[in-house]
């Protein structure tokens, strides 16, 4: 149920993963100077419905029971795409947003083998999880970068507004996690949890090649 409900709008709708509405694009490109709540509100905004973000983050703590654990990765991971995003902003460091997406994509098709155990089988050996949460993070960061680029901010309270962006990007993802942790407990403790654990990797999976689809093919008839 987790699943179908978080990888429905993928399915259905991949263009929106990564969508800037209008509206709120041309507002930012209106404003100048310090704008703390509505960049909060904008970076919260993104990631709620930043549907790979939230995807990956199902997949990183998806069979992480200790809170202990959970903020180990969910730090790594917000560590890593605070880093590129504020980076890539200030420095101006975009990176074409559909190579990216792709890669974004591709984090998820990669967590979702990891949970199922694939690297182990096909490798003989675990990849370093943790070092594979925060190299995904940074990837995850320049998707948020090349967005913001795209927004044309004003260079007026640029710095301001983008911490700003990242703390309701952090909000975001606290909310998100927050959802995802108490759906997945109730779910943890049903039977059909482990009987539909790998089929549930399986669909995440197969969201992520959609994204990957989805981006590559909007690559070349672009």
């Amino acid at each position: 149920m987790l699943l179908a409900l978080l990888t429905l709008p993928i399915l259905c709708g991949a263009a929106f993963a990564h969508a800037v509405a209008e509206g709120d694009k041309g507002y930012i490109q209106e404003i100048t100077g310090i704008n703390v709540l509505p960049f909060i509100y904008l970076g919260a905004k993104h990631m709620m419905t930043g549907y790979d973000h939230i995807l990956f983050l199902l997949g990183v703590i998806f069979f992480l029971y200790k809170m202990k654990h959970i903020g180990i990765y969910v730090s790594l991971f917000a560590l890593g795409h605070s880093t590129t995003m504020l980076l890539g902003v200030y420095f101006n460091v975009g990176i074409n947003s559909y190579i990216i997406d792709a890669i974004i994509g591709l984090s998820v098709v990669y967590k979702a083998l990891d949970n199922m155990g694939a690297f182990q089988r096909w490798l003989g050996f675990q990849p370093n999880t943790k070092l594979a949460t925060l190299i995904f993070g940074f990837f995850h960061g320049f998707g948020l970068s090349t967005k913001i680029i795209d927004y044309n901010i004003s260079p007026d309270g640029l710095l301001p507004n983008l911490l700003a962006f990242n703390v309701g990007v952090e909000i975001g993802q606290l909310l998100a996690l927050g959802a995802i942790l108490i759906v997945m407990s109730y779910w943890r403790k049903t039977d059909s949890f482990w009987r539909h654990a790998y089929t549930a990797n399986v669909v995440m999976m197969t969201a992520g090649f959609v994204l990957i689809g989805y981006q590559i093919t909007g690559w070349f008839v672009s």
